[in-house]
């Protein structure tokens, strides 16, 4: 329960939140145009970009924005069509763009020395691939992603049905975020990389916003079905919802549609940062709907739905399509292990001596921990080794039961694949056994993943709260 207050931590500044005052009226995600080159790329910069975030203290923060927003622009393309992205470097610094989600060209991956080069100031990079599901995706930086993404540089990258089940009217991206304020209401850069936030449960904000608005308002009509796409960009904050959505239904997690829409665990709906959760609803009765934050001691309120219209007979949902996805042989499955160990609390053995942990080759002693704040590992290994965790032959099943030995909770992300979880220590698994690319683990729990390791190159295995990521939690896998 400590460790589940300390993750609230934060929301509980009042008198900083003022639960967001203003309020900015939206029907869906802000257009923000591209700059499209003859050769049909899409052009995305990188560049600073001031910000306003408390409308009662206007301080101005300092973000990284794509094309001068946060998020950047929306991808919006049909399953099947091809990505077209020219990366424009503006800022004093290297970056790349992940596609996170997306069963993807390796080359096109993103990951900095793994999958491509580095992209400096002033260079660029072309991304180009297809698109092979559709669902509800983003992207966002992949260099320094502890500091990138907390600055402002992520997006959502929707791919539509072949004909799109909801129309631009309809069909509402949500991408929520949480920063961390200094007492001037800016964006607080010094506690960035802070060793604290990278032993305990990563960095936390204050803050919350939608589509980079402050309690937004989203206008609905009675009787009338709409999808809304739920993105966690946060860089470590569980959110934990009371969607107070009359009627609503889960639909798809992580871009991949359910069979069936499901009710069961709407309250809380708890999305860990990186995961997705689309959700159907049809309001009846006018009035306003809080979307609530209930995490803290008390709820908060972030964003607001009015509805207005006369009462009437709700419209039927549209049928989802499944994307098809590889299903795992577990009769022939090569079944591994993966040990999570470290952080704050957690650095001490039973026999009351430090854990064994290597970086680079190199057993850490105290002062290399201090030094390189590589604090957490992956079976004993800290960060990225030269050998892969392990490699597999393509279309082999994969099962990886992974054991949480930390005193915190973990989002642990897999590139390039969508998996299953077959088994789990804290519950029992009953009914649609749904597709992710994210899971979270908390403290003491197993879970077993299984996937169809169908996609060929270097792919990253890691926890996506970014700062335990940049301490340790990041390993790799090959495909031949």
């Amino acid at each position: 329960m400590g460790k589940e207050k300390e993750m609230a931590k934060g929301l509980n500044r009042r008198e900083a939140l003022k639960v967001f005052s203003a309020s900015a009226t939206m029907l869906a995600f802000p257009h923000i145009s591209f700059a499209k080159a003859s050769d049909g790329f899409l052009e995305i910069i990188t560049r600073p970009a001031k910000k306003e975030f408390d409308p009662e203290t206007p301080a101005s923060s300092e973000l990284w924005t794509y094309n001068g927003n946060t998020p950047g622009p929306e991808i919006r393309i049909k399953r099947g069509e091809r990505v077209k992205v020219r990366l424009i470097n503006q800022l004093k610094e290297p970056t790349t763009i992940h596609w996170h989600g997306i069963r993807i060209d390796n080359k096109m991956d993103g990951v900095p020395d793994l999958t491509q080069r580095r992209v400096n100031e002033g260079e660029t990079f072309e991304y180009d691939f297809i698109a092979p599901d559709a669902g509800t995706y983003w992207y966002h930086a992949h260099f320094q992603s502890w500091k990138q993404v907390a600055r402002g540089l992520y997006g959502p990258l929707i791919i539509d049905e072949d004909t799109p089940l909801f129309d631009k009217d309809h069909d509402i991206t949500l991408m929520m975020d949480d920063w961390r304020l200094d007492k001037e209401g800016k964006l607080d850069l010094n506690s960035l990389g802070a060793l604290r936030d990278w032993s305990h449960a990563g960095r936390l904000g204050n803050w919350l916003t939608i589509n980079g608005q402050s309690r937004p308002d989203f206008t609905l009509k009675t009787g009338e079905a709409y999808r809304l796409r739920l993105i966690n960009a946060s860089n470590a904050r569980i959110l934990r919802l009371n969607p107070n959505l009359p009627g609503a239904k889960i639909i798809a997690y992580d871009g991949q549609s359910l069979k069936q829409p499901q009710t069961e665990l709407l309250s809380p709906l708890e999305i860990a940062p990186a995961q997705r959760v689309d959700l159907a609803i049809t309001p009846t009765e006018q009035g306003t709907i809080n979307l609530e934050e209930i995490s803290s001691e008390e709820p908060l309120s972030f964003a607001q739905f009015t509805v207005s219209g006369n009462e009437q007979k709700p419209a039927s949902l549209p049928v989802l399509t499944e994307n098809s996805l590889p299903t795992p042989d577990l009769t022939s499955a090569k079944n591994l292990t993966l040990d999570m160990t470290g952080g704050a609390m957690g650095m001490m053995g039973k026999d009351g001596k430090m854990l064994e942990m290597v970086h680079k080759g190199k057993k850490l002693s105290r002062e290399d921990i201090r030094k390189t704040k590589q604090v957490w590992a992956f079976n004993g290994v800290a960060n990225l080794a030269k050998d892969p965790y392990f490699q597999a032959d393509r279309n082999e099943t994969i099962t990886i039961n992974v054991k949480n030995n930390t005193a915190f909770s973990h989002a642990i992300h897999m590139h390039g694949h969508h998996f299953q979880i077959i088994e789990h220590s804290a519950k029992k698994l009953e009914g649609e056994n749904p597709w992710r690319d994210t899971f979270l683990i908390k403290r003491n729990e197993t879970v077993k993943i299984a996937f169809v390791a169908d996609n060929p190159g270097k792919w990253l295995l890691h926890c996506h709260m970014l700062e335990h990521a940049a301490a340790g939690m990041s390993t790799w896998f090959k495909v031949n």
